[in-house]
């Protein structure tokens, strides 16, 4: 008998593991045979009758895991009468509908006064044995060819697993060795022939959906039919996409051995599943996200290392651009406060069920990552109110004493809470770094500079971001009551020896690597290097003195060059060629759905304002097709006029970024600003005027990489046109990086759950709070004893928390409502619940303290005033309404040991003609004639012009600017053509060099006169 190599045998693998049997096993077992049970994750085996296709739940497990759990809740409803479990399915088909499977697991299913958990979470170290105990009970089951349509009854998924009857993850299988894929054949099963409509698949009511093989897996969170947009959950293999190979099994078989596991599941609902955007939206019009491996992985492994090793430590994670960084740090920053020592042996472990942190500080400049940080926080946290930031060590050491557990600081202020952190060696650290998201000049820049006692004139290059962590660190004595954690695409040879881990043999590794080559090969970015094109460039140097001085070589050379480049008329001519490739290549040809944009990158701040002055000057002879925006910081004198950002492109510096999101701006010129840390995906196109070296060469164009599905963003869409560097360059630089509505029926009461649910989301009450409030207020207090509690909450909602005003109405007008609603329903309700009562008393003595700051405020009190039950609704309308790169492993140098300074020995001094020479020699030599020779050619040509026929009717004299061009080309050419015996090689030159034919004709138009 051969080996079974189908889908059903990777069906069977999947159960066993899961079971311990399987579903053929299941038949011998009734035939009285004995079939013994394999080691496995403790899951039951299910049965696809058992599935309620109107409900999408296991019925069976669903009622089995409240019944053994939770009689008493389900009595309360039993006394109630009629059709309990009809009003339980009911009462959880509409709030799933809502808010989505994952709300419901974590916040559990309120009906009438019964609360029903849904799922009981994972223990934690200090858990007590009752919380151990009660996450045992949760049954997971895993059932076959699940008939899960409505509609077309025989349609089948091959594998649906639950928790407690709810599912939480499809699996689409598919075997190679019979010549199917998940990467092909799954997908298109979801996509094509999956019924998006029925109950199951809908989004929001399972977590995830999987295409799984026997070598890969592909998720989604959202099946869209046709759009349905997948992701690789996979491990990756020498640095690229897909997975090793495994000699215990197939190679994806990770994902039931490990991901599948009840603690693990338990971990990735608890912990890293988040639902983005408000609970007011729409569900679909929200985001579900599901942990990418990686980003499982390396937080999972952070803690496992914590946990033995303890405080004290650094951790390296290279993860390149595309990789998630934001998410990576939010779940690593939560689940790090709630990390507890695998010993009191650990460094920094005072008692087995204390955390080991106590706190978590996040340095960055991402100016969403705050943001997103405290609103999934929100999701993850029973308490809410335990971000806050910190910009000096005193405000750190306040944040503390107020029970602060994460705290945000900029790099800028990186320095002050390292003096903190040493201040309050009782305290215990993690320290997550996010260096690379960091603005390269402007204000943070000069912060940092004075911070660390600097001069505030610094190079216009900037420094870069990972030196000025390190400098503030080894600036500073170092204590063991931190561990620090840097998060970088990019890492330095410092960076390396600071936080790498050190290897046996001496050298250093990240403890985590996600490379550029394994998220370019999953599609997460781009491949910049791809349509990578170099502009030689062309000079003609003359002495301008008749003697001969030493020069030294190498510092003229490179003078040379920085006066030519940064002169006006080279720069006109590169910015015809910059806007003669981006018009017709990028704007007309309506690439990314017509919204595609494009950077100049120039050398300095001086070369960005005669870059934007010569292209908006070409704009406006073109008639203007679109705008440009110049990104720089401070002010610049340039001819005698001083400019700024703000005022060349007429509005605040700050919003620069948010203009250049607009249709009408196309073209952004930069000299350091938005080098690194800008993420804006419709950018396709990027010419480059500036030496980039290594780690700002990566990060620099790697502005281009952000995929953009939206706008149908291809690698083929990307072209990166270079005036200053070689390819060697640029590959040299790569390398090492590579690798609310009326009701129509009675009203619903449980509206009132919904309402206590949103209101306690936002975090401008504490539980703790309300009941203290109530003790008092019912024991006679005086009111000043009521006053601070009151005062505390409002001045969250008025200001700590940084609500906008629409989220201010909305939580105004929800508690008046709470209050309205109870207040009429309490005396005509069958039963009690206590916290509706104590939050009515709360929120009675809290609302007049609410501030909200909108015009249109009277009229949301009339509206609410006007209110009774019959127009409460559950959905409130909106108010105011390519370079090849090298596939192996790079190692770095470190940093140069020897001593170096100004005064270096061995300068080599050449004359001047010399180093013209050679200047000429460089960058001129496609030409072979000399000096005197081209002046001659260029005034004979020119006399060719003038001569013309067609010269003074259709050039000189004509009005019309653009006819006038073409007709000096058409000239040009024609000239050219009759001479082309005599100069051959310039003919040849002209001919296959579009650089050199643009100068020499915006030379010649101004030898005859325009």
């Amino acid at each position: 008998m051969v080996s079974q190599t189908n889908e059903q045998a990777l069906e069977i693998a999947i159960e066993k593991q899961l079971t311990g049997t399987w579903r053929e096993a299941q038949k011998a077992v009734a035939e009285g045979k004995d079939v013994p049970f394999s080691q496995n994750h403790g899951y039951q085996l299910g049965l696809a009758e058992d599935f309620n296709a109107r409900y999408a739940i296991d019925s069976k497990r669903f009622w089995a895991f409240l019944e053994q759990t939770q009689h008493e809740e389900l009595e309360k409803l039993q006394k109630h009468g009629g059709d309990w479990q009809l009003k339980v399915l009911e009462r959880f088909d509409r709030l799933i509908k809502k808010y989505g499977l994952l709300h419901l697991l974590k916040k559990g299913l309120s009906v009438d006064d019964a609360n029903l958990t849904l799922m009981y979470p994972a223990p934690l170290a200090s858990s007590s044995d009752k919380i151990k105990q009660n996450f045992d009970e949760n049954i997971f089951s895993s059932t076959r060819q699940l008939r899960y349509s409505l509609t077309n009854t025989l349609e089948e998924i091959d594998l649906v697993l639950f928790v407690n009857g709810l599912p939480f993850a499809t699996l689409e299988l598919k075997n190679p060795w019979t010549g199917q894929t998940a990467r092909y054949h799954g997908q298109k099963q979801y996509r094509d022939d999956r019924d998006i409509n029925q109950p199951l698949l809908q989004f929001g009511r399972c977590l995830v959906h999987m295409a799984v093989d026997t070598d890969e897996v592909y998720m989604t969170t959202k099946l869209e039919g046709k759009s349905t947009f997948f992701l690789p959950f996979n491990k990756g293999q020498n640095f690229g996409a897909g997975n090793p190979t495994n000699p215990g099994g197939h190679k994806s078989a990770y994902l039931w051995e490990e991901i599948f596991s009840r603690a693990s599941v338990a971990n990735i609902i608890q912990h890293f599943v988040r639902l983005d955007g408000s609970s007011k939206e729409p569900l679909p019009k929200r985001t579900l996200f599901f942990p990418r491996y990686h980003q499982l992985d390396v937080v999972r492994r952070l803690m496992e290392h914590a946990a033995k090793n303890g405080v004290g430590q650094t951790y390296l994670i290279q993860h390149s651009a595309g990789s998630g960084k934001s998410n990576s740090i939010t779940w690593a920053a939560y689940q790090l406060i709630e990390t507890y020592p695998d010993s009191l042996d650990t460094p920094g472990a005072t008692h087995l069920e204390k955390p080991l942190f106590d706190s978590v500080i996040i340095v960055t400049d991402r100016r969403l990552l705050d943001k997103q940080l405290r609103e999934n926080i929100k999701e993850f946290s029973e308490v809410k109110n335990i971000i806050a930031p910190a910009f000096k060590s005193s405000e750190l050491k306040s944040a503390l004493e107020q029970g602060k557990k994460i705290i945000i600081t900029t790099i800028q202020k990186f320095p002050f809470i390292i003096d903190g952190i040493a201040d309050l060696s009782d305290k215990r650290f993690a320290v997550i770094i996010d260096e690379a998201h960091s603005s390269q000049s402007g204000s943070a820049h000069d912060n940092m500079n004075r911070a660390m006692g600097k001069s505030e004139h610094v190079d216009e290059e900037g420094l870069d971001v990972q030196d000025k962590i390190l400098q503030a660190m080894q600036s500073r004595k170092m204590r063991g009551n931190a561990s620090y954690l840097a998060f970088t695409a990019t890492p330095k040879n410092t960076t390396l020896e600071k936080f790498g881990c050190k290897q046996p043999d001496g050298s250093f590794e990240p403890f985590h690597l996600y490379s550029m080559k394994q998220a370019i090969e999953e599609g997460f970015i781009l491949d910049v290097l791809a349509n990578y094109t170099t502009y030689k460039s062309y000079y003609e140097i003359q002495k301008s003195i008749a003697e001969n001085p030493l020069f030294d070589s190498g510092k003229a050379q490179k003078k040379l060059r920085a006066y030519v480049e940064r002169h006006q008329q080279t720069i006109n001519i590169k910015a015809e060629i910059i806007l003669d490739h981006f018009i017709p290549q990028v704007v007309n040809s309506k690439k990314l759905k017509g919204k595609a944009k494009g950077m100049v990158i120039t050398q300095n701040i001086e070369t960005a304002i005669r870059y934007y002055l010569a292209i908006s000057r070409l704009l406006d002879e073109r008639g203007k097709p679109f705008k440009a925006l110049i990104a720089f910081s401070g002010a610049k004198e340039v001819d005698g006029i001083e400019y700024s950002e703000a005022q060349i492109n007429g509005f605040a510096e700050n919003d620069t970024r948010d203009y250049f999101n607009q249709d009408e701006y196309r073209l952004l010129i930069v000299a350091n600003k938005y080098l690194t840390g800008f993420d804006q995906p419709k950018l396709c196109a990027m010419y480059v005027d500036k030496k980039l070296q290594w780690v700002l060469a990566v990060q620099a164009l790697s502005r281009l990489n952000r995929a953009a599905p939206k706008w149908g963003k291809k690698t083929e869409d990307l072209f990166i046109l270079d005036f200053f560097n070689s390819v060697d360059d640029i590959k040299t630089a790569f390398d090492p990086f590579y690798t609310a509505t009326r009701l129509s029926e009675a009203t619903d009461i449980n509206v009132l759950h919904e309402l206590k649910d949103a209101l306690d989301d936002v975090g401008v009450y504490e539980w703790h709070e309300v009941e203290q409030f109530v003790k008092l207020y019912f024991n006679n207090a005086d009111a000043q004893q009521l006053s601070p509690i009151i005062d505390t909450a409002a001045d969250r909602f008025n200001n700590d928390l940084e609500l906008e005003d629409n989220d201010k109405v909305d939580f105004k007008i929800k508690a008046k409502q709470f209050v309205k609603i109870y207040g009429q329903m309490a005396s005509i309700m069958p039963y009690e619940i206590a916290v509706w009562e104590k939050l009515f008393w709360f929120l009675k003595f809290l609302i007049p303290k609410l501030i909200v700051k909108d015009p249109d405020a009277d009229q949301i009190d009339e509206l609410l005033n006007s209110v009774d039950l019959s127009s409460y609704g559950l959905e409130r309308v909106k108010l105011n309404h390519s370079i090849g790169l090298d596939d192996s492993e790079t190692e770095l140098e470190p940093q140069n040991p020897n001593p170096r300074g100004a005064h270096g020995g061995g300068d080599e001094h050449d004359p001047l003609d010399e180093i013209i020479r050679s200047f000429n020699e460089r960058w001129f030599q496609g030409w072979g004639a000399t000096p005197e020779e081209q002046r001659i050619k260029f005034i004979n040509i020119a006399d060719g012009i003038k001569a013309h026929p067609d010269f003074e009717e259709k050039y000189q004299n004509n009005p019309d600017v653009h006819n006038r061009n073409l007709a000096f080309e058409k000239i040009f050419e024609e000239v050219m053509l009759k001479n082309r015996r005599n100069e051959l090689d310039l003919y040849k030159l002209l001919a296959n060099d579009a650089a050199f034919k643009a100068a020499m004709q915006q030379s010649l138009r101004q030898m005859v006169g325009f």
